[in-house]
């Protein structure tokens, strides 16, 4: 995709791979703006990047998303690019009790939330000459992590979701790219300076580098053994990544 010039949405765009995604599209004179729900966030953002706008927006609430997108497209005439990024990342027990509140809202979020966005946006995107939805998945798509299988299955979901929303946008001026980040050392679980973890700063740096040619997907090096996973054959190295995580546990402390 073409990286100056354009008017980007991010949601989740208040902290981790949001957040450094609109500092940097911003660096590359682009017009960003970034939806979250937590104005204290959207706040400061402003204060420290004027360029940036924001709008407050719970990505699990549909009537906001839509009222949202007029009020944007109206401002915006010219957006053209619409990042879904935001999401949420519980932890929840695959051979247990259900917290079915909790579960409603992860799935809400992760992938009607999502769903929702780009449909709210997709007429305005095919009226501009080059435009751009781009999904943000993760490695556990491929490879589930079994102590989030609700968030892993979503995340699978939203990768099946892209390659049909690819196919059905295909005669359009709207491309749809996926970006599957691995571990990133950010808040969404909780940030720790695990050596396990990629760096934000380099996650962005690799990111926006692929991005810059990328027609289907965007995946960093860290991630490829996982992304290529996927297939008959698939059932050993999830079960050893899983073990692996058994024995060596994510800190959450």
């Amino acid at each position: 995709m073409k990286f100056t010039g354009n008017t980007i949405f991010i949601t989740g765009g208040t902290s981790g791979i949001g957040r450094a995604l609109a500092e940097a599209l911003s660096a590359r004179g682009n017009k960003v703006i970034v939806a979250g729900r937590r104005k204290a966030l959207l706040d400061e953002i402003t204060k420290l990047n004027p360029a940036i706008d924001t709008v407050e927006l719970d990505i699990g609430n549909a009537g906001q998303i839509r009222a949202a997108a007029q009020q944007l497209i109206e401002r915006y005439p010219s957006l053209n690019v619409v990042i879904n990024n935001a999401g949420i990342m519980p932890f929840d027990d695959a051979g247990g009790a259900l917290d079915d509140a909790a579960a409603v809202r992860l799935v809400e979020t992760n992938l009607l939330g999502p769903v929702r966005v780009s449909a709210a946006f997709v007429e305005h995107l095919k009226r501009q000459p080059e435009s751009w939805i781009i999904n943000n998945s993760s490695v556990l798509a491929y490879v589930p992590l079994a102590a989030t299988a609700l968030y892993s299955a979503t995340k699978a979901a939203i990768h099946s979701y892209s390659l049909s929303q690819r196919f059905v946008l295909r005669n359009t001026s709207v491309r749809v790219l996926e970006i599957a980040p691995p571990w990133v050392d950010t808040d969404l679980v909780r940030k720790s300076g695990d050596p396990r973890a990629m760096p934000l700063d380099a996650f962005i740096a690799q990111t926006l580098e692929r991005l810059e040619t990328a027609t289907t997907e965007v995946v960093v090096d860290g991630a490829k053994p996982m992304r290529d996973n996927a297939g008959p054959n698939e059932h050993a190295f999830v079960e050893q990544f899983n073990q692996y995580i058994v024995d060596n546990p994510i800190p959450v402390e």
